[in-house]
């Protein structure tokens, strides 16, 4: 059934692929943002422009306006939460804030995850604060909410290791990458159509109201071949120097504190929930062909190749003080 949604935000990397599937289905879609987009909406979307963190001029721009569907996709603090709040209540029948599955526990007491899975008390501030806005709202507010937990999800434009293009550079130039711990802890990468093949039916689904909704590939990947992929779609070796999560997180407090709170962390999930909802969900994309998206939009134009010199040099000294070279063995994991 079509229905009148409303996006704030819309051109991010899951945004934009919702939004192109929620036009695909035949929902009413209007974004609202400031005029400056990522990525182009789709055709037939009603573009409102605000700044959305100024109330007023949202509260302006929606004027009479109400709709069956909000989605905020940048609410990052309880105070947007509040915003929300104040502005849609009595206004919208679903309010879906856009959550992580970082907010959980890790390292977990039991695996699979499933949404009901503690939550954990992160030092990473993203995660914390999307665990303080999960818990306003499940306060008494009268606001109709679906919470959504996307876990690492990306696009053609985002090469899934820090610092970005750097890696696959260093692979290139016949450098090492660095991966933490032995390479071999689990992690789930989602191709950004496939959280959107998820999400967009839980639009208006009278099940998805009151709860909270983990949507993620089931393509399980060591983090080993994670750069094993990114390695044969850019047609190199796979050269990998494995350094210990805490040796890492003294070299580079940032890059630490993203893999003590999460990434160091073996992390599967169950998708009963999503699956019993969307019983059509079926994950289309695995990383060895995302992987190739990337390579490919990153070699189409060189302007795209950005060095991140922090983490370059970080990895050079990470590899030197491991004793390991260019002239180390390639290692090609299990794909």
């Amino acid at each position: 059934m079509a229905m009148r949604v409303l996006f704030i935000g819309g051109s991010g990397v899951i945004s934009s692929a919702c939004a192109d599937e929620a036009v695909r289905v035949g929902h009413e879609l209007t974004v609202l943002n400031r005029g400056v987009t990522s990525r182009p909406l789709p055709a037939g979307v009603e573009a409102l422009r605000a700044d959305h963190r100024d109330a007023p001029a949202v509260r302006a721009a929606l004027r009479g306006r109400e709709f069956d569907v909000v989605v905020d996709w940048i609410a990052f603090t309880p105070h947007h939460v509040q915003t929300d709040l104040d502005l849609f209540a009595g206004r919208t029948g679903q309010y879906v804030f856009i959550s992580t599955t970082s907010v959980y526990q890790l390292p977990a007491t039991r695996l699979p995850l499933a949404e009901s899975s503690p939550l954990g008390e992160p030092t990473w501030r993203y995660a914390r604060d999307k665990i303080a806005c999960e818990r306003l709202l499940a306060t008494d507010h009268g606001l109709p909410v679906t919470v959504v937990r996307p876990g690492h999800t990306y696009d053609r434009t985002l090469v899934p290791l820090v610092g970005g293009w750097t890696a696959l550079a260093r692979l290139r130039r016949g450098r090492p990458v660095v991966v933490h711990g032995d390479g071999l802890s689990l992690w789930t990468l989602t191709h950004h159509t496939d959280f959107a093949a998820g999400f967009v039916p839980l639009l208006g689904h009278p099940g998805a109201v009151g709860r909270a909704i983990q949507i993620l590939s089931d393509d399980l990947l060591t983090w080993d071949q994670i750069v094993g992929h990114l390695a044969d779609a850019a047609g190199v070796p796979a050269r990998i120097v494995h350094v210990p999560s805490d040796v890492i997180a003294a070299a580079d407090p940032g890059w630490g504190e993203l893999l003590l709170d999460n990434q160091a962390h073996s992390a599967t999930y169950d998708l009963s929930t999503l699956r019993s909802l969307v019983p059509s969900f079926r994950p289309r994309v695995p990383f060895r062909q995302g992987a190739g998206e990337i390579v490919a939009w990153f070699d189409a134009d060189p302007r795209r190749q950005r060095i991140d010199a922090n983490v370059d040099r970080v990895t050079e000294a990470l590899v030197a003080a491991r004793g390991a070279s260019s002239a180390a063995a390639p290692i090609h994991p299990a794909r």
